[in-house]
């Protein structure tokens, strides 16, 4: 690859303000930021992943890059052995034409798409390696898989870069959000970029000859157990401030992980009256496109990141 950073991608990471929490730091001097994230290619992993909604993976799957890091702190969050710095497999720094090897042979075997998994904190990582493939003239479907803490200007720069959003839509509380995730900020945070993702895309997803998504927004919402009323207020806000025509991923998959050991409203898994409650208000609310997920999906969504694919 012919330089990894354009000079503006330089900036952005010598003195880093990519994400809404704008520690500040010179990643090139090492991961003092919030992410815990150097200048580098940390990368958990780069994977087909069969599990994502079927638009997305469809029959084969997507080859997802898993960038190690992140600037939420989710108790909850199911990726956690590489999403904190002290996480057991806090990711290998790579070269970018190791990467870009990896992802061409994988999409070499028919996969169609790529995504780029808690790229939040590693945008200027995530355009190197898009400008990579594009000098290899490999053109997959570019998907940006985010926890939707993304500042819109950020979001404003991938306009005609990224084909697929897939944000996800948390809280709508700030109490909910600054407990779980140490982002008071999130939930006005979160609508401003989906709403300039929806600038870009409108509701429609447009889908190929074997209806996979090739452009267009997703949003995803994972039911909290105990939290289906601020559930329910998620897909409120959805609709009131985007439209009831976006596409929505409503998710049961919750399941208790060592960080929620001693948080007492997430230690237990999710009710199937609880979720039924938010699909209903789903229902109500006119929401006609969209998925929702078995209530046995708990026990498929469980990563294992010291195997060379961790979803199987």
């Amino acid at each position: 690859m012919k330089g990894l950073f354009l000079p503006e991608e330089y900036k952005l990471l010598s003195a880093c303000n990519l994400c809404p929490r704008e520690c500040g730091v010179d990643r090139y001097a090492g991961g003092d930021g919030y992410c815990g994230s150097d200048a580098g290619m940390n990368i958990a992993s780069i994977c087909i992943h069969r599990g994502e909604e079927p638009v997305i993976s469809g029959t084969d799957g997507i080859c997802n890059i898993f960038f190690s890091g992140c600037n939420l702190h989710c108790v909850f969050c199911q990726n956690h052995e590489i999403s904190r710095p002290t996480g057991k497999y806090s990711g290998d720094c790579y070269t970018p034409e190791q990467v870009i090897d990896s992802v061409a042979k994988i999409i070499s075997g028919g996969i169609r798409a790529v995504g780029f998994v808690s790229p939040s904190h590693c945008i200027p990582q995530m355009k190197a390696i898009i400008r990579g493939l594009h000098e290899r003239d490999l053109r997959p479907v570019l998907v940006y898989n985010t926890n939707g803490f993304d500042k819109p200007e950020l979001i404003d720069s991938l306009e005609g870069i990224i084909d697929v959003y897939l944000p996800d839509f948390k809280y709508a509380s700030s109490d909910i959000s600054k407990r779980l995730s140490d982002a008071e900020d999130y939930p006005e945070v979160a609508i401003k970029a989906l709403k300039r993702m929806y600038y870009q895309k409108g509701s429609k997803l447009i889908l190929d000859d074997e209806d996979r998504a090739v452009s267009g927004l997703l949003i995803r919402h994972l039911v909290l157990p105990g939290h289906a009323e601020d559930s329910k207020n998620v897909l409120r806000i959805i609709a009131e401030e985007l439209s009831t025509g976006v596409h929505i991923s409503l998710m049961s998959q919750y399941h208790p992980t060592p960080g929620t050991k001693n948080v007492t409203d997430l230690s237990r898994s999710l009710y199937i009256s609880e979720y039924e409650e938010v699909a209903l208000e789903m229902e109500k609310l006119g929401f006609r496109n969209g998925w929702l997920q078995d209530m046995e999906s708990n026990i498929n969504y469980r990563p294992d990141f010291s195997k060379e694919n961790p979803f199987e």
